[in-house]
């Protein structure tokens, strides 16, 4: 269970007076809404543009480091999109609460599937019906592990909703009835699906087309071709007695992807078995 009194509003959220209590993030006021938000709005959106939409209780968590380096310029040019859906303005009461007790008792809260329901429905407005071209994830600890061809598959479609859970987590009939994909970063548990939602944002956006801006680096990293990759060095030449692999200076290009490829299936094979049995069976195939 989370450590957050249920019964305080967060910040942003409406006061008692009807104000709203916003907050600042960067060049953007962030208040309590049940419109998604739309961070770096300053920013074009171009036309078609890949959009993930968070609902969360912690809209301040984003863009977090998704708005630095090369994901952060290409959100800002309206490469991607990113929008929040603070679940807190959807609760219910004086207090808007968005969890209750578990049914047939048990320690912890879980989020309410009313409440649920009504932020996933204002998230979707506008988004294609069709689960391939439009998932609603949940990060979830039981999920399915989030590897680089599931980033591969989100990246392919049109865009994304993601339900950060708190708490105990969901009711049940929210995940079956809206057909929630459940994903995973790995077996450990987080008190919360923000910091995972943002990894699984990042390793989806970079595969956009011109985000990273060089097709070859995501060409040649770990798991593209199912192995991981290879060593990588640069200058100096020599570093602590250490010097760089003579093949990789010798300028000779057939020598060096050979030695590459040796290396990454050597590394392979000793560091994930598992891996390397899937590679090995493709090739039996082949």
């Amino acid at each position: 269970m989370s450590d957050v009194n249920k019964n305080t509003p967060p910040e942003g959220s409406a006061s008692k007076t009807g104000k709203s209590n916003a907050k600042s993030h960067g060049r953007l006021s962030i208040s309590a809404s049940v419109q998604p938000r739309e961070l770096m709005s300053h920013s074009p959106r171009l036309a078609g543009a890949w959009t993930a939409k968070i609902i969360t209780l912690f809209p301040d968590a984003f863009p977090g480091v998704l708005g630095e380096s090369l994901t952060g310029k290409a959100l800002k040019d309206g490469k991607w999109a990113l929008e929040t859906v603070d679940l807190r303005t959807f609760g219910v009461g004086k207090h808007r609460n968005v969890d209750d007790t578990p049914a047939g008792g048990g320690a912890g809260m879980v989020l309410r599937p009313d409440v649920l329901g009504r932020a996933i429905e204002v998230a979707q407005s506008g988004a294609p019906l069709d689960r391939a071209q439009w998932p609603i994830l949940y990060m979830s600890p039981r999920g399915k592990p989030l590897d680089q061809a599931m980033a591969h598959r989100f990246s392919q479609a049109r865009g994304m909703t993601v339900l950060c859970g708190r708490f105990e987590g969901v009711d049940e009939r929210v995940l079956e009835h809206y057909g929630i994909e459940e994903v995973s970063l790995g077996d450990f548990v987080l008190t919360g699906g923000e910091i995972a939602a943002q990894a699984m944002l990042d390793a989806t956006v970079r595969l956009i087309p011109e985000v990273l801006g060089n097709a070859e680096s995501i060409e040649d990293e770990s798991f593209s071709h199912g192995l991981l990759e290879h060593p990588q060095y640069t200058r100096p030449a020599e570093w602590k007695g250490r010097k760089i692999p003579d093949v990789l200076m010798s300028g000779h290009h057939g020598k060096i992807a050979e030695w590459r490829r040796e290396m990454s299936e050597e590394i392979t094979r000793t560091r994930r078995a598992d891996l390397w049995d899937a590679h090995q069976a493709r090739k039996d195939k082949k």
